[in-house]
């Protein structure tokens, strides 16, 4: 069999273009597609902002709701009736104890004091003469002058006499205590309130309506409310020397006025209610307080931090750091050795300022993740380097806090 003239050539250049485009057909396909070592580069662990937990002294400080309270408050009443002729004193102003706060009209009881003098006088006179007639008689009866009835009766009327005047005097130390009565004084030092009453008003003796109150500001009580199963948990952890007393059956106090502003006299926890409230389980506790100033006003609104007792091996961590399971139990997260990421139960009581108290589920030298924490899992790998905000928090010295 022959070849046509020219077949072998032009067979070889179909070839050849093929081949051609197939090269070029893998090139651009190479061209298109990421490169080997790319597909197989691992990516860089994640990297998460991680505190290292220490220990310190922590003095523990209960925020709690709370009003003011008068130290001492004293009712007016008149204890003597009659019409008021004049009020001595300026409604708000301060008064002393015995100040003169009304004037009763006292003309009839200057009258009973005269009475009652005259009835003493007219006793004493009578007694003076019984007694000459009993002296007289006990002459007599010796040389039987009298008879014994008579001296017996003579005896008789002076005793009776000398109890007249005994009730004389009663009578007049009455009717003269009903006199100075209608001076209505003071019986405490402190700001006295509105008058209920104006002059030529009609009052009775102990009426129930007072006349004005007189309330001691100097210093002031402040009464705050503490739910009965936080004050038995302190009261065990005391007891267990898991918390160490302040001070012996005192606790310094703070109070934040409205508005947030803090007064500038601490105070002292002085009574605590032996009672819990059926109603809303809490038990009262009563702080005194200085007011020098008198900015303290009773029934003012007021939130009182109670420092209650010193944790010498506490454990704070930032608040964002603690998030909450579906069963809202409190959790963290903190890495091994292998910087792997751990989910940690804790146990949380109270804040800190920024900060979570935690009672349990940490311990001195882990490790928790602060910031990043979104975008990382249980399991995963991670890079820890220091936080971006802030450094790690650490206790305060007790004699540090509240500066």
């Amino acid at each position: 069999m022959y070849n046509l003239p020219g077949a072998f050539p032009f067979e070889t250049t179909m070839k050849t273009s093929q081949n051609r485009l197939l090269i070029i057909l893998a090139l651009l396909l190479a061209g298109c597609s990421p490169s080997g070592d790319g597909q197989n580069a691992p990516k860089p662990p994640p990297e998460v902002g991680v505190i290292t937990i220490t220990t310190g002294v922590q003095t523990l400080v209960t925020e709690l709701p709370g009003r003011t309270t008068a130290h001492v408050v004293a009712e007016i009443r008149p204890q003597v009736s009659g019409i008021i002729r004049e009020r001595m004193f300026v409604e708000g102003a301060n008064v002393k104890a015995g100040d003169v706060l009304y004037r009763i009209d006292p003309a009839l009881y200057q009258a009973e004091v005269d009475s009652s003098q005259a009835a003493l006088e007219k006793a004493e006179a009578n007694l003076q003469s019984l007694k000459l007639k009993a002296e007289r008689y006990a002459e007599l009866i010796k040389i039987n002058a009298v008879s014994k009835q008579d001296y017996d009766d003579a005896l008789a009327a002076q005793m009776q006499a000398q109890a007249d005047i005994a009730l004389a005097k009663a009578a007049l130390q009455t009717a003269r205590i009903n006199l100075g009565y209608t001076r209505i004084t003071a019986p405490i030092s402190g700001r006295v309130e509105t008058s209920a009453v104006t002059p030529g008003a009609l009052v009775t003796a102990n009426q129930a309506a007072a006349l004005t109150t007189v309330q001691q500001l100097d210093p002031i009580y402040v009464d705050v409310t503490q739910p009965s199963s936080e004050l038995l948990r302190l009261k065990q952890e005391l007891a267990s020397g898991k918390l160490k007393r302040m001070g012996r059956d005192e606790a310094s106090i703070k109070v934040i006025l409205e508005g947030g502003v803090e007064y500038p006299h601490p105070g002292r926890l002085s009574f605590s209610g032996a009672t819990v409230n059926p109603t809303s389980s809490t038990v009262t506790l009563r702080a005194i307080l200085p007011n020098p100033e008198g900015l303290l006003l009773p029934g003012m609104y007021v939130r009182a931090k109670l420092e209650e007792a010193v944790d010498e091996a506490a454990i704070l961590v930032p608040q964002q750091s603690v998030t909450r399971t579906a069963k809202g139990e409190a959790m963290v997260l903190v890495i091994n050795a292998q910087n792997k990421v751990e989910q940690r139960l804790v146990e949380t009581s109270r804040t800190a300022g920024d900060q979570w108290v935690v009672d349990g589920g940490l311990s001195a030298g882990d490790r928790v993740i602060v910031d990043g924490f979104q975008r990382v899992k249980p399991g995963d790998v991670v890079t820890p380097r220091p936080p971006a905000s802030a450094a790690a928090p650490v206790a305060q010295p007790a004699a540090q806090q509240g500066k």
